[in-house]
């Protein structure tokens, strides 16, 4: 690919002390996504997924290394983040492995939020709110707080609230590990459908091996370090 990424992590280390000793979360890690990219981070336990995905989601400065947004250097070692907290709403959405919806609101509600706080009307932004959850196939569940929604409508609505300012980045902790495997594939699906209808980059930290047929690549980190990468392509011919 030649176009500018979307992200662009460079020698990214995140080293924690512990004791005596020295934790390397992250060891050296350089990787480039693309618009329009579902990309998938796998590996062990303790191998740096989650913390790949903090520093990429600006929640967590390096230790070493940069990471760039559409080319703009927007986060460096030993940098304070809070200076980034609009950029960072406005340009990334999140979505972990509980949906963590507020539970006196509405799916539309919840959704609207994300919005509001961004100044957006409260009419504009309930409207816009249940167009993304009609297009994610509940709009019929616009009025039920999450107690009444299932465990992959909850989710759905997450990825709904992750879409409301239209980022270019996605990064999904463990998006479906609270799923059975239909569920867990239809929230793929839905990424899979994001990046190929919005060109958003989506990062998705996953242990769940089910639906890695989607993804257009897959990247393994081992001990903090990148230990092997596979393209859809690759995994096709693999089977």
């Amino acid at each position: 690919m030649t176009a500018e990424p979307i992200l662009s992590v460079r020698d990214t280390a995140r080293y924690y002390p512990s004791g005596d000793s020295i934790v390397k979360a992250l060891d050296g890690v350089s990787l480039d996504i693309h618009a329009g990219e579902l990309v998938a981070i796998v590996g062990p336990s303790g191998s740096g997924k989650s913390t790949l995905l903090l520093i990429a989601g600006l929640l967590e400065p390096p230790t070493s290394g940069e990471v760039r947004i559409r080319g703009t250097l927007v986060s460096k070692a030993g940098e304070n983040l809070d200076r980034l907290r609009d950029f960072r709403r406005r340009n990334i959405g999140f979505v972990f492995q509980k949906a963590n919806l507020i539970p006196f609101l509405t799916a539309s509600e919840n959704v609207a939020l994300a919005m509001e706080i961004d100044d957006v009307p409260a009419g504009d932004a309930r409207r816009h709110a249940e167009r993304l959850l009609a297009g994610l196939g509940l709009g019929h569940r616009v009025g039920n707080r999450p107690s009444k929604l299932s465990g992959g409508e909850q989710q759905r609505v997450a990825i709904a609230r992750a879409l409301a300012n239209d980022p270019t980045l996605i990064l999904a902790d463990e998006p479906t590990a609270a799923l059975d495997s239909a569920r867990g594939r239809q929230v793929i699906e839905l990424f899979r459908q994001i990046a190929d209808t919005r060109g958003a980059a989506i990062v998705v930290v996953t242990h769940d091996p089910r639906s890695l047929d989607l993804f257009d690549r897959t990247i393994e980190l081992t001990d903090g370090r990148i230990s092997g990468e596979l393209s859809r392509q690759d995994r096709l011919q693999a089977h």
